[in-house]
């Protein structure tokens, strides 16, 4: 039987993050095609809390940790990518506050719940006279939310920096399945793989969007039974109040379907995700997989001779 083990990653500014047992790390290559690298060791909050490790309640605090850890890795590509530009520009070289960086985070959280949580829900209510109709009015607001999501990925996907943004994120998908399958971490072993990884947390979106739809039906149903009714504001703000709970359910439904990928039932359950990644994923050049490579063996350090060569049966989310 294949061992387990977690391991996860994701794209970051003309880089890779990559996420083992105890500690991620981030290679990002710059102008003068040197790769440089971040590593940083990482204990789980779970571990001194294993309450943390129940079903739902992993979910919802690996969807917090996850985030943390990435925008972290994020803002650290992003000053190294604007001292590159500095450098190349001959300007002194000057790092943005943390002022500027909270400030743009809270936009792009606040542009997030605006487009994808307040707009579907502002349109269903206004153009369809069906708020008391719970299901239907969620399978309504989930259709507009999903396609909203679809034309968003679809017009960031036209972008320059974006599109190789994907490309980085496509090699970190097959140096972690190169990685699964016991394959020496070589760019010749790693370019054969597919970009397309059933663990993909493009794919952890999407199953929460569709998720979200029955979970908010039933939420909407007891809110409507308990007051008899439900106004535009109190909807945002359960369906805001409870998102971790539907992370988390999600979560648990993402895990069951890499564990049981092989059944045509889950095996068609992944497919919406994978289809999604033909967007999120592109094939990476050579130096993309370099970067990705070198992100997966600095994440281990001294430990990587004690995992390489072995197959594994993986399941965080990527």
């Amino acid at each position: 039987m294949d061992k387990k083990i977690l391991v996860g990653g994701q794209a970051v500014i003309e880089g890779v993050m990559m996420r083992v047992p105890g500690a991620y790390a981030t290679a990002v290559r710059i102008q003068d095609g040197e790769i440089k690298t971040e590593r940083k060791d990482h204990k789980s909050i779970s571990e001194k809390f294993p309450i943390l490790k129940k079903p739902i309640l992993r979910g919802m605090w690996a969807l917090i940790e996850s985030m943390k850890i990435g925008f972290g890795t994020l803002q650290w590509s992003a000053d190294i990518a604007i001292e590159e530009e500095q450098k190349k520009e001959n300007k002194e070289i000057k790092k943005e506050g943390k002022f500027v960086t909270f400030i743009s985070t809270v936009f792009a959280f606040a542009l997030g719940i605006g487009l994808f949580v307040i707009l579907p829900l502002f349109l269903t209510t206004k153009l369809l006279n069906i708020e008391k109709q719970a299901f239907s009015f969620n399978i309504v607001a989930g259709g507009l939310r999903i396609s909203f999501f679809l034309v968003y990925l679809w017009i960031i996907s036209l972008m320059k920096d974006v599109k190789i943004l994907f490309q980085y994120h496509g090699a970190e998908h097959k140096t972690v399945f190169a990685f699964e399958d016991g394959k020496d971490l070589t760019v010749e072993n790693v370019k054969p793989y597919t970009t397309f990884h059933p663990r993909c947390g493009t794919s952890f979106i999407f199953i929460i969007l569709i998720v979200s739809i029955l979970m908010f039906a039933i939420i909407d149903s007891l809110v409507i039974f308990a007051i008899g009714d439900i106004t535009l504001p109190l909807r945002i703000l359960f369906h805001l109040a409870l998102f971790p709970l539907v992370s988390g359910v999600g979560y648990e439904f993402l895990k069951v379907t890499a564990k049981y990928q092989e059944k045509p039932f889950f095996a068609a359950m992944t497919k919406p995700g994978l289809w999604l990644q033909r967007i999120t994923t592109t094939e990476p050049t050579d130096e993309q997989l370099e970067v990705a490579i070198t992100a997966l063996k600095t994440a281990f350090g001294d430990k990587y001779s004690e995992y390489a060569g072995q197959k594994y049966k993986a399941e965080a989310i990527d």
